[in-house]
């Protein structure tokens, strides 16, 4: 909780700023007794948690069990930005992201690389609303290696974070943190 608090605070999503006493605040809304103003961030809403995890299902279903670069074009911003924790600042663009994904599909396909399935934990997905932009998405994955005629392979354990965008209406992906990467035993 300590770190949500954190960054609440460093990505500027409290704002506290200098006003004549009110006499009556607004829901969420409060003034100190020393004349400052504190609001409260946006209310989670169970349909945006609904809207973000089928996203979340959709982009990732693009990624790992159709390779399908094009709708995955359409679901990343064109300022997309990629931060890994194993490879740092790994893409810059959705164009370059949409690329990388693509020839990865095409090392799989030619037995180059193996395919994989991501599994987001059961509870860890968590959202919270970024008012006038979009949603922030957090949670736990799993990472399997799939291959014909055998289990799927449990290869490793992450965290991420996401920055969504409501772009009229239609939710695009535009940063990604991938952190905390536990290899299997």
């Amino acid at each position: 909780m300590r770190a949500m608090i954190a960054a609440a605070v460093v990505c500027g999503l409290m704002i506290v700023t200098q006003s004549p006493a009110i006499a009556t605040d607004a829901p969420g809304e409060r003034t100190t007794s020393d004349g400052f103003h504190l609001r409260a961030g946006p209310r989670t809403t169970s349909d945006l948690v609904v809207a973000i995890a089928r996203a979340d299902a959709e982009l990732f279903a693009a990624v790992f069990d159709q390779c399908d670069a094009l709708k995955l074009a359409d679901m990343v911003t064109d300022d997309f930005e990629f931060l890994h924790d194993k490879d740092g600042l790994t893409e810059t663009s959705g164009a370059k992201f949409v690329a990388d994904i693509k020839a990865h599909c095409t090392r799989v396909q030619s037995g180059a690389d193996f395919r994989a399935r991501r599994e987001l934990v059961k509870d860890s997905l968590m959202v919270y609303p970024l008012n006038n932009y979009g949603a922030i998405e957090t949670g736990v994955h799993r990472f399997y290696k799939l291959t014909p005629g055998k289990p799927d392979q449990l290869t490793e354990t992450g965290r991420f974070t996401h920055v969504w965008k409501n772009d009229h209406g239609r939710w695009k992906l535009a940063r990604v943190l991938s952190y905390d990467h536990q290899l299997a035993d």
